[in-house]
């Protein structure tokens, strides 16, 4: 028998990021996020390292470090606009940086583990989405390891993989070009 959920598959079918900036708060409350994060780690995970890891960044968090990465970015050698443009990222009302933490294993390669923690990115996105949240997955200079590893006390072996920015929803964006799957695959 064929498993089949519509309902999901339309879910899937017609995700969309909402950009950070048309998120408003309230952000979900803490035990709302935990089972957000309880659903995230549901992910691909050879060898069942866990080689990934949270970092809740709250509004209180994220006003401290706002003015941080925009004196990064130009510690970095950007411009103003680009400084403004990571200091206005922060405005979100909670992101989550998904963190890979790669475990050492003689099976398992680094690259692997990445992936785990990129998927872990998807799942929380789209957890997010489907309680009907706001939510997009980002990088930028906030995941610069420098920063990182100052900041958010990220160890040597540790990568942010993404910035997940999670609030209330504004206005639905508009959707955008999708790929032309057909022009995108092989059938070998």
């Amino acid at each position: 028998m064929q498993y089949s959920d519509p309902a999901t598959l339309a879910f899937l079918r017609s995700r969309r990021s909402h950009p950070p900036k048309l998120l408003t708060g309230p952000a979900p409350a803490r035990d709302e996020l935990l089972a957000l994060l309880e659903i995230a780690a549901r992910v691909p995970d050879h060898g069942k390292l866990e080689p990934w890891r949270f970092i809740v960044l709250g509004r209180e968090t994220l006003d401290r470090l706002a003015p941080l990465v925009a004196e990064h970015v130009l510690a970095k050698g950007g411009d103003e606009a680009a400084a403004e443009k990571a200091r206005s990222a922060f405005g979100s009302p909670l992101i989550v940086a998904v963190v890979s933490a790669p475990v050492e294993s003689p099976k398992i390669p680094e690259w692997e583990q990445f992936l785990s923690a990129g998927a872990v990115c998807l799942q929380l996105l789209n957890a997010s989405l489907a309680a009907g949240y706001g939510a997009a997955w980002l990088t930028g200079p906030a995941t610069d390891p420098d920063f990182a590893r100052e900041h958010l006390g990220l160890a040597e072996n540790e990568r942010v993989a993404g910035l997940i920015h999670i609030g209330r929803r504004g206005s639905a964006p508009p959707d955008r070009p999708r790929p032309d799957v057909a022009a995108r695959t092989s059938f070998l």
